[in-house]
């Protein structure tokens, strides 16, 4: 097999002008695996190779292809571009790679870590400046199971489980647990049919909902799930200060007194906060770290709890209360269970007749109460064996202030005061429970969060989340009847212990020691609260560096390391505001509603994916329906209004103003979501429906194509056309966008594309909501006629035309513009369509311009569908004409009576609902003037010696042509321009030989023929024009001597002649209609009823 190394030799032109890449000069082998002849080889390769070489610049940018392995490049048989067996495909390689190619790159894929940029972006950066990033190893139970079970076990647990029991009864605090664990285990499954959807790199709830829903609902939930989460760090926070202070050291408060208790969890609250926010800014790596440990102080605590209801059976604990009546007495200072005591044969007062007695002396003066009741021990926690259950099934709900009472004692009469015994410190109902118990159910979105770590994350996050949810609900089920079973209904009901001197209830009831519970618990709120503050910033930052909410950019950027320091500090002063409020029960709501509404975005990505159908919606998560999102979703609903309806309301209002502004003010995004596909859903339905038949005369409304015409730059020569479509249409109905450009469409496609950028930049500019069209042709006219019949689709298609007026078609030598316009008022005319020509554009005014005074006036001369009276009516809702009163001409012939007329026409215009002011204008018949037949014959002459000039500059190319190739074949155009008339008697295109002699007699007769220059002087005007002439020059006397300082004056169109040889005479009868008018708008009616007096 030979072996030939090519080197590229560069020309001499290329070498001064184009830069090789520097592995182009390197020698290239290349391994022929035919036996060949030397000479035919050589040609061969050389001639591939230098193909090769000439198209590397195209494979550089290639969206599929990593660059990087052709920077040493060896064509072999096994070559992408030389594949002797994909030769039919070879030129498009650079667009199209090979299957092997694109397998290769999908297999390499890997997940990025969380807060870097999209995947997509990261595909095109070059492989030599990629960081080596470790492959995942985390499994099922590592990466998904355990980190949910951290987060979703937490302070709840461990603080207010058991009071939710005593509080709600355990029939209700069940239903309690059955509700919420529902919500999230339907929630779970939505979940996992979208993670499972695709690869999902890194980045959790936020990613899922934003490319399922878009850009808007991603953007609100996903702030609505960081204020969650940061609001989650301020709660275990102060989860862990009241343990601190209350069971592990409570002579550490600082303040003392009433409502000392909340100053104590602010000022240690603020320290905690500062300290967690250093940790996490110091290193995460210190938090995850410990993440294990902070785990099994949660298993080991749970465990705990299991091995003292278990050890209750058969060896309950010594845990007295003791009551007074039926009224729970506080354990703080009491040193024996009863109103006296005998030591020897003295009868001794004890620390409760202090309390409730004014004197240590037997006859003093005591509370009422305390003389009628017997002071009694019970039983704390009779043990599971004990039928405690039976007392404990109902719900006991309580005001603030109210006492804790045990129905099965007597009690006679009420105390004086309730200082000695154990109150309610909030007023409690299902709704507040359900508020406060919610986030103990949260955190199932930790496997999601972690995917970028897993090994297997569509097979990990549904098994492992769903499996979390089972074991934590199992948990929280069992715990409520176990609860239920085992303590006493006032205990339960005592949330900060002052009846079990200051002891935690459900570490009294764990074995072997409260401590463990204590211990356990704290550094478990510990850990919960470090995994939010580190999870929170990222989450943020990775919303800002989506770029989806402008002002939240500067919180994408961070340390060296991409450690988010700017997030982290706003994450710190948005927990800090929860710390202020320094009461764990009302910070609970808080967090519930940002959680439910991101639960309930996730059900329904799901619901509307799955209803869609979309073709990209293939879970590998087969478990999962649109009905159980739907219901997942209501649940969420449900329990938001629940738990606090005016937190919900105050929610959804946070997360919809952050939708609109993303909205209005967002960075544009095409994530395919599914939102996108509702939309084109919904459309189509709404398309087939208006396909059903016509509108009705009510609910016609100008749709409107406005025909723009760009420069040789592809900028827009006349923009106020655009400024008058948006007064016009107010943002309502459809408005297209369309023009025209000269050319081959495989040649021009790239500047279409600039052009339509650049209207489109114009329609934003001028706030024009609506779409945009360009397209390349032959001819403008052809252009133009294929954009109204084409343009729009189904029912909403235009039926109105806009454009401007050709300004300077009298000086110029080439008649295509006039020419053009009069085709665009025939094919609108054809497709009966309305049609607006708006002249003297540049002096209408601009959107910020408002007129404070003035008139819109309306000539009507011809019945067109009611278009006249319409349009003032909608320019008027519009605030730059809202000022503007509005005055209707009509013209009455000499037989006609003026008087009636302006009565019917009043009489008309109060049936329409539209103000204005009437005015029947009389032309008496008249002797054509002088000056009109004098106008006419200037126009004919005009247009006759326009004819004989173009005439001579044809002659003049054709010798020029003559005298290059005398054997050529001339193409004879018929006026001398790119575009042909179709009107002209001779064809377009004839071919015919010249001879000299035969060219020198044709232009003889051409000079001495009857279209001579001097029988310009000879000519009569044609009476029709005459007449056509009179008829123009009278109405503008008119028009202008009422409406010359009106702000706009509306009149109708005159159709143009039905034999095409008038164009031009057309053209000088519209110019002598308007002349001397500022603003002037045409219209011409599409042969419609638009208006209608009926309701």
């Amino acid at each position: 097999m030979p072996h030939f190394t090519v080197t590229k030799v560069p020309d001499a032109e290329e070498s001064d002008t184009i830069e090789e890449p520097s592995w182009i000069k390197e020698p290239i082998s290349f391994d022929h695996s035919e036996t060949v002849g030397s000479d035919r080889s050589l040609t061969s390769i050389t001639g591939e190779n230098s193909l090769l070489l000439d198209e590397v610049r195209k494979r550089e940018n290639s969206v599929f292809l990593n660059n990087s392995h052709y920077h040493s490049v060896s064509y072999d048989d096994d070559d992408e571009y030389c594949d002797k067996n994909l030769a039919l495909f070879e030129e498009e390689m650079d667009t199209r790679p090979k299957v092997s190619s694109l397998l290769n790159r999908l297999a390499n894929y890997t997940n990025l870590p969380q807060g870097a940029k999209e995947h997509e972006e990261a595909e095109s950066i070059d492989e030599g400046k990629k960081k080596p990033i470790k492959s995942p190893r985390m499994g099922t139970f590592m990466g998904v199971y355990l980190p949910c079970l951290q987060n979703i076990f937490g302070v709840i647990l461990f603080l207010r489980l058991t009071w939710v029991v005593g509080t709600a009864g355990v029939l209700e605090a069940f239903c309690i647990v059955c509700i919420c664990c529902c919500c999230t285990m339907l929630t779970a499954i939505s979940m996992s049919a979208i993670a499972t959807n695709g690869v999902v790199p890194a980045g959790g709830s936020y990613f899922m909902i934003s490319r399922a829903l878009g850009p808007e609902f991603g953007g609100a939930v996903g702030l609505c799930f960081y204020l969650g989460t940061t609001f989650a760090a301020a709660m275990y926070i102060l989860g862990a200060i009241e343990i601190f202070l209350n069971y592990i050291s409570p002579p550490a408060a600082i303040f003392s007194g009433e409502g000392s208790m909340l100053n104590n969890m602010r000022v240690y609250g603020t320290c905690f906060l500062i300290l967690m926010a250093v940790v996490v800014f110091v290193g995460v790596k210190y938090v995850n770290k410990l993440a294990s440990l902070f785990l099994a102080c949660v298993i080991i605590s749970i465990l705990a709890i299991y091995a003292g209801i278990i050890k209750s059976a058969f060896a309950p604990p010594n845990f007295q209360i003791c009551m007074l009546g039926n009224h729970t007495l506080k354990s703080y200072g009491i040193d024996s269970c009863s109103k006296m005591r005998t030591v020897g044969n003295e009868t001794l007062r004890t620390a409760l007749w202090d309390f409730f007695c004014s004197s240590g002396e037997l006859n003093a003066t005591c509370d009422p109460y305390f003389h009628l009741n017997n002071v009694s021990y019970i039983q704390g926690i009779p043990g599971v064996a004990s039928g405690i259950i039976a007392d404990n099934l109902y719900s006991t709900y309580l005001s603030k202030g109210d006492p804790l009472e045990k129905a099965s004692l007597p009690s006679v009469g009420l105390p004086e005061s309730l200082s000695h015994f154990v109150t309610a410190d909030i007023a409690t109902s299902f709704t507040v429970l359900v508020g406060i118990f919610f986030p103990s159910v949260t955190g199932i979105m930790a496997g999601s969060n972690r995917s970028g770590d897993l090994k297997d994350a569509q097979k990990s996050i549904p098994i492992g989340t769903i499996l979390a949810i089972l074991t934590t609900s199992l948990v929280y089920m069992s715990a409520v009847i176990l609860f239920g079973a085992c303590v006493e209904g006032v205990v339960l009901r005592d949330k900060f212990g002052d009846a079990a001197n200051g002891n935690l209830v459900v570490g009294m009831l764990s074995w072997p020691s409260p401590w463990v519970i204590v211990i356990g618990s704290f550094f478990s709120t510990c850990g919960a609260g470090l995994q939010s503050l580190t999870g929170a910033p990222r989450l943020l930052q990775a919303i800002a560096k989506d770029n989806i909410i402008p002002f939240l950019r500067v919180f994408g950027h961070g340390k060296a390391n991409g450690e988010p320091t700017w997030a982290l500090l706003l994450t710190a002063g948005i927990a800090e505001l929860g710390i202020l409020i320094a009461s764990l029960d009302l910070v609970a709501p808080i967090l519930s509603m940002f959680f439910l509404m991101c639960y309930l975005f996730v059900n329904l990505a799901c619901a509307v994916q799955t209803l869609l159908r979309t073709p990209n919606w293939r879970p590998r998560f087969r478990y999962y329906h649109w009905a159980l999102s739907f219901l997942g979703m209501s649940i969420c609903l449900a329990l938001m209004f629940i738990s606090s309806w005016y937190y919900a309301i105050v929610a959804m209002v946070i997360a919809g103003m952050i939708y609109k502004y993303i909205e209005y003010q967002g960075a544009e995004k095409e994530w395919g979501d599914g939102i996108r596909g509702l939309s084109l859903s919904a459309a189509r339905f709404a398309l087939l429906r208006l396909e059903e038949g016509p509108p009705h005369t009510k609910n016609w409304r100008p749709q409107v194509l406005v025909l723009l015409k760009l420069d040789d730059d592809l900028h827009v020569k006349y923009a106020r056309l655009l400024t008058f479509a948006s007064q016009l249409k107010a943002g309502k109905g459809l408005t297209i966008v369309g023009s025209v450009i000269v050319g081959n469409f495989l040649d021009k496609y790239g500047e279409a594309l600039a052009a339509e950028q650049t209207v489109k930049h114009l329609m934003d500019k001028e706030k024009v909501k609506g779409f945009c069209q360009v397209v390349v042709a032959a001819k403008v006219r052809e252009g133009i006629s294929h954009l109204i019949q084409s343009c729009g689709l189904g029912g909403m298609k235009h039926n109105t035309v806009v454009m401007g007026w050709p300004y300077g078609w009298r000086q110029s030598e080439d008649p295509r513009a006039w020419k053009t316009f009069i085709g665009t008022v025939r094919v609108t005319t054809a497709a009966h369509l309305a049609l607006l020509v708006a002249k003297n554009i540049a002096f209408f005014p601009a959107n910020k311009e408002q007129f404070t005074e003035g008139t819109i006036d309306v000539w009507w001369i011809v019945h067109d569908g009611g278009m006249l009276m319409l349009l003032p009516f909608l320019l008027r809702q519009h605030k730059v004409w809202k000022k503007c009163k509005m005055r209707i001409f009509t013209v009455a012939q000499m037989e006609d009576n003026s008087i009636q007329m302006k009565k019917d026409l009043a009489t008309f215009l109060y049936h329409l609902r539209i103000e204005a002011d009437v005015e029947v204008v009389e032309m008496h018949d008249s002797d054509i003037s002088a000056y009109t037949y004098e106008r006419t014959l200037m126009m004919e002459q005009r247009c006759q010696m326009l004819r004989q000039m173009r005439l001579s500059k044809t002659e003049r190319q054709r010798e020029a042509q003559l005298v290059k190739d005398r054997n050529s074949m001339l193409r004879l155009a018929s006026i001398g321009s790119e575009e042909e008339d179709e009107t002209d008697a001779t064809p377009e295109k004839v071919h015919m030989t010249w001879t000299r002699e035969k060219y020198l007699a044709s232009k003889v007769s051409t000079v001495q023929g009857p279209h001579g220059f001097r029988e310009l002087l000879t000519i009569r005007p044609d009476q029709s024009n005459v007449r056509r002439m009179h008829t123009a020059v009278k109405l503008n006397e008119v028009i202008v001597n009422r409406s010359h300082d009106a702000r706009l004056v509306l009149l109708n169109m005159p159709g143009p002649p039905r034999n095409p040889e008038g164009d031009e005479n057309y053209m000088e009868f519209l110019e002598v209609l308007t002349e001397g008018l500022e603003r002037v708008l045409l219209v011409r009616g599409g042969g419609t009823e638009v208006i209608t007096i009926y309701s």
